[in-house]
């Protein structure tokens, strides 16, 4: 049986991923120490979605609370699966700018050296399987925001006659911007890759990420931008937008709109190839806006303030460019638009608040 070792399995893109290719037939080996718990607290802690996975999947799922920091643990997990593993999806990271300041040697270890570790293993034990990788919009810094930007009522975008007024593609420099701690760790994680795929000749694929969301993200206040508002408007906590008047936007794509990507580049897999992956044009909302959408869709409104000051490194507009990867697999398009995502997300979150205050 086609084995799948999916690390960040207890997160929203990997515990996705452990159900999409445990339903496609293959034996899934989750990895997950639930770190998110020490980043951000008990609130963001992904035990419950583990239960869940070996509840839904039963023999389809195995666990592995393993450090990708490891080495020896990673490559002791990769030789017991030799010869069977088909897949690698690495979904696990430090996912903050804030919290990756506070540590910055913790945070490049688990995105930079985790990363390193799951590559060799890969290369040692399973050179022939697909490695998806889950970069970030991160590793082009602030230099989105030097991008002639217009100011509406609601939103800031990009002038209609730019380039990049379709969204921003992978031609985009990466070099000499602010990063933010976070994206620089991510920057080096997402290059590695592409080396292992252009001078190894492992079939990796980057892919960088705006917004990614869906009912089973753990959010938090410093990661998970639309799963915690709604989070926030369903059990009336008070939320803060910082800086850029609220008027920040960015593109959201549904963990299954991601998985079908995914699933296209499975079945034909490059070798070193890098994707810009969010909602695009089709997906993509402000924090005013998506505050507004959120209020209507829970049904009363948020107690919610805002601070001038912006995140270091942190976007204006970010929109993702999907047309390289839709030219690469034309069958794919994303389906949830943001209103379907936060009512999907609405629905997840009374149900699982209901479970707690029954607790």
């Amino acid at each position: 049986m086609a084995v799948a070792i999916i690390t960040g399995s207890g997160g929203l893109v990997g515990s996705e991923a452990a159900r999409h290719f445990a339903a496609r037939g293959m034996d899934v080996v989750g990895v997950d120490n639930d770190m998110r718990r020490h980043f951000f607290g008990a609130e963001a802690s992904t035990q419950w979605q583990r239960r869940q996975l070996e509840t839904e999947l039963g023999r389809r799922y195995r666990h592995a609370d393993i450090d990708i920091r490891s080495a020896s643990a990673i490559d002791a997990l990769f030789a017991r699966y030799a010869g069977a593993t088909a897949l690698v999806v690495h979904a696990a990271a430090q996912p903050s700018h804030d919290w990756a300041a506070q540590e910055p040697a913790t945070d490049f270890a688990i995105n930079a050296g985790g990363t390193l570790n799951l590559l060799e293993a890969t290369r040692r034990h399973a050179g022939d399987s697909v490695f998806i990788f889950c970069s970030t919009n991160k590793v082009y810094g602030d230099r989105p925001n030097h991008l002639p930007l217009v100011e509406t009522e609601t939103r800031w975008t990009v002038d209609p006659a730019h380039g990049c007024a379709q969204g921003i593609d992978e031609t985009m420099s990466i070099d000499q911007c602010t990063h933010s701690v976070f994206g620089a760790s991510k920057v080096a994680a997402d290059v590695m890759v592409q080396e292992y795929g252009r001078y190894f000749g492992l079939k990796t694929g980057v892919f960088r990420g705006g917004c990614l969301t869906g009912p089973n993200h753990s959010g938090a206040a410093l990661h998970g931008f639309l799963a915690y508002l709604m989070k926030c408007a369903v059990i009336g906590q008070p939320y803060t937008v910082l800086g850029y008047k609220g008027k920040q936007v960015r593109d959201n794509i549904h963990s299954r709109d991601l998985l079908a990507a995914f699933q296209a580049f499975v079945d034909a897999p490059r070798a070193g190839e890098v994707y810009n992956m969010g909602g695009g044009v089709y997906a993509n909302c402000s924090m005013i806006e998506a505050i507004r959408l959120c209020e209507a869709i829970a049904g009363r409104p948020m107690q919610w303030s805002y601070e001038s000051k912006n995140r270091v490194g942190d976007h204006i507009w970010y929109v993702s460019d999907l047309r390289k990867f839709q030219t690469h697999y034309p069958g794919w398009q994303p389906r949830m638009d943001i209103e379907a995502t936060l009512r999907e997300i609405h629905a997840a979150m009374r149900e699982r608040h209901a479970k707690e205050q029954a607790a």
